[in-house]
């Protein structure tokens, strides 16, 4: 009992060394705004109230609530279509451009002035209140209510802006400043598109990223920054001190010298090609496409505020009879046609909702924490219950009628209202020792419940034992990939991953199913798979040795051909709790240590939050930054948009690989494909263009045992 105590304490000390408060962050989020079908988009604009408006060919709009509605508010101007806005530069007042005149509303609307009939197209004014204007082959200054007209630049404007009491003009060929009464070139320039200032400098967007200029000299201040999201910039804006652009494949913000977020794809954007941006004083963003307006805001928000949104998301629309269910959305990405659907995985997938509850249950003693995880658990009961076969787990059930994944997998239950899916595999085995585990644990309080653990996994087991170490389906042959008899599992040579994992997750039930039932022929068949099988030596090999090894045909498949399984990594770690903490002995504990750190060595690259803890529980190791950062980038919207990266140049692409690892350094999880921990962190393009979403148990699940091994406070 001592020795537990110490083993215990030690736990919690080294915990307590990776401790990280739970501070306010950053959460990138996307807004999407309705829009009336039809209107040709042109600018979005905020004045120094954060009111956001946007010219359109058919009228001036603003935004009102979530809608963008024409701008009825000032009775003169209602029906008039201006041809260009602008805000004053320093006070911030919203400048008309109409054809025939140009005012403002600031100052008692005294600012304005009379024009010549359709000569001024552009406009801009500068913090003492002249109006630069612009038309083909025309440039006049309204000052006082006189119009002066300028000498003309021969190749057009394509920007004009008012700043530091400054006019600049950008054209095809060069920045130009006003100099007393005429445009002097400042800068001459070749492909440039878009300017923004910031300080003493003039940031210009080309074709092939951007670039920065002294406002005064004209001397480069910042040589071309090529090595960005998409080179090809249509616009650029500073907020709050930070670079934005805007391209033809989305926007991305500059974080650091070399680093940037990308806003791409329906997960941000309603299209990616922006025609235009502004900001708002507190830092958000708006993104006009030639369909719609976007906000891509930064909400402050704790990560236990984001696991509030996510276990309310989960309450209202993601649970089927206790199963965690990703919803199928049709309209694609319209989450009120929300329809729930059985997957390839329930019990695995259900299983991390489980466990996000269990671990929540210890932390916090909520009971409806626990009453969640029961109802999960009656949900892996009923797949014992559902079926006519001893000890077999069904996958999944349904209604009758309703099934969804794998039709062909179906059979007719006893109950004549239901059908359950046959076919169980080890992912959906690991799922069971991991939710007997943390009930057990954290949930099984009482002697019966306790007990209603035990013969969940007794029952299971013994289907297992009994059948040589395989799960058994309706037509009596086991199962593609539920198999774990030494002939099976030593086929393998050592480069091939199953035998490894194989002989893991078969052990830590045979230990789970002993010190929950007692019954003595766990431990017997347990240690005969160790010692005599070599499962210990299996369990222990490199995995920095696995590599393709071709050749080893597996019911027609090639076991050795593929590349990197993630699924794999998905059910080792999970298991990693089980074997450790239900470890026969004391020295076998220390044997499973360096297995789990050999593995996690390997997946580090990953920063997978999961994975990070279960081995911190375990072998004691840890990354605690990319834990944090893994919680704090996981998307909001987990919606399965498509979603591009291959094309981004601001990106180290690494040499072909066995595990697929694309890219030196991790994107963060919001602008990766929605994914669930089976899969590969570095894939860059995937989604399916909105038609489902996940549930966010994903999240749920790190979240709540960093609280409970108290690495997060």
């Amino acid at each position: 009992m001592k020795k537990l105590v110490y083993l215990a304490a030690g736990l919690l000390l080294s915990c307590a060394a990776y401790a990280t408060t739970d501070q306010p962050f950053a959460q990138a989020m996307s807004v999407k705004y309705n829009v009336p079908k039809g209107l040709q988009m042109i600018k979005v604009i905020t004045d120094y109230n954060d009111n956001v408006q946007v010219l359109t060919t058919q009228g001036f709009y603003r935004l009102s609530g979530n809608d963008l509605v024409r701008d009825l508010r000032f009775r003169p101007l209602a029906q008039k279509i201006p041809v260009d806005v602008t805000t004053q530069e320093g006070a911030g007042h919203l400048y008309y451009l109409y054809a025939d005149k140009c005012l403002t509303n600031g100052y008692a609307g005294i600012p304005y002035i009379n024009l010549p009939q359709g000569k001024y197209n552009r406009v801009a004014v500068d913090v003492s209140g002249r109006m630069l204007l612009s038309g083909p082959n025309v440039l006049a200054i309204a000052s006082n209510g006189k119009l002066q007209e300028l000498p003309a630049l021969p190749e057009g404007v394509q920007r004009m802006e008012a700043n530091g009491g400054n006019f600049f003009i950008l054209t095809s060929k060069a920045v130009y400043i006003l100099k007393g009464d005429r445009f002097v070139v400042l800068h001459p320039v070749q492909g440039a598109t878009a300017m923004a200032f910031t300080g003493n400098d003039i940031v210009l967007g080309t074709s092939n990223g951007y670039y920065s200029i002294n406002r005064n000299s004209g001397d480069s201040s910042l040589s071309l920054q090529t090595r960005v999201p998409v080179p090809v910039i249509s616009d650029l804006l500073m907020s709050d001190g930070l670079l934005w652009a805007g391209t033809p494949q989305g926007a991305f913000l500059r974080t650091g010298a070399d680093s940037y977020r990308y806003f791409a794809s329906k997960r941000w954007l309603d299209q990616d090609a922006v025609k235009s941006m502004a900001a708002t004083s507190n830092g958000d963003v708006y993104v006009l496409t030639a369909t719609g307006l976007n906000k891509i805001a930064f909400t402050k928000q704790t990560l236990a505020e984001k696991t509030a949104y996510f276990e309310r998301k989960i309450r209202e629309r993601h649970i089927r009879y206790g199963f965690i269910a990703n919803l199928h959305l049709n309209p694609h990405g319209d989450i009120n046609s929300a329809e729930m659907a059985d997957t390839d995985n329930d019990g695995l997938w259900s299983s991390f909702y489980l466990g996000s509850q269990a671990f929540k249950y210890a932390v916090t003693h909520d009971p409806t924490a626990k009453r969640y995880a029961w109802e999960a658990f009656e949900a892996f009961e009923r797949i014992l219950s559902i079926n006519q076969l001893k000890g077999f787990p069904s996958r999944t059930f349904e209604r009758k009628g309703y099934k969804n994944s794998d039709p062909e997998r179906w059979r007719d239950s006893p109950d004549p209202e239901w059908e359950w899916k046959g076919h169980t595999s080890s992912d959906e085995y690991v799922a069971y020792i991991w939710i007997t585990a943390v009930l057990n644990e954290m949930v099984a309080e009482t002697p019966e419940e306790k007990q209603r653990v035990a013969a969940f996994i007794d029952k299971i087991m013994t289907h297992i034992i009994d059948h040589k170490y395989t799960m058994v389906d309706i037509d009596n042959k086991p199962t593609l990939w539920a198999r774990w008899n030494p002939e099976y599992i030593n086929w393998y040579p050592t480069t091939i991953g199953d035998r490894r994992l194989g002989s893991t997750t078969i052990v830590a039930g045979l230990q789970l199913a002993y010190q929950l039932t007692g019954k003595e022929k766990y431990k017997t068949e347990g240690y005969k798979l160790l010692n005599k099988y070599g499962y210990l030596k299996n369990i222990q090999i490199d995995y920095r040795n696995i590599k393709a090894t071709p050749g080893y045909l597996h019911e027609g498949i090639d076991m050795g051909m593929g590349d990197w399984n993630h699924s794999d990594d998905e059910m080792a770690f999970l298991t990693y709790w089980v074997l450790y903490k239900y470890a026969f002995t004391d020295e076998l504990k220390q044997q499973y240590k360096g297995a789990i750190r050999n593995h996690w060595e390997v997946e580090k690259p990953e920063k997978n939050a999961v994975w990070n803890l279960i081995t911190m529980a375990t072998a004691g190791d840890y990354d605690p930054e990319a834990t944090t950062w893994w919680l704090q980038s996981f998307p909001m919207d987990l919606v399965n948009w498509k979603i591009t990266n291959s094309h981004r140049k601001d990106i180290t692409l690494l040499p072909a690989n066995f595990r697929h690892q694309y890219t030196a350094v991790l994107l963060p999880l919001d602008e990766q494909p929605v994914h669930r921990h089976n899969a590969n962190a570095f894939t860059l393009d995937g989604g399916h263009d909105g038609d489902s979403e996940l549930a966010g148990d994903e999240y749920l699940l790190p979240y709540w045992m960093a609280r409970y091994l108290k690495v997060l406070e």
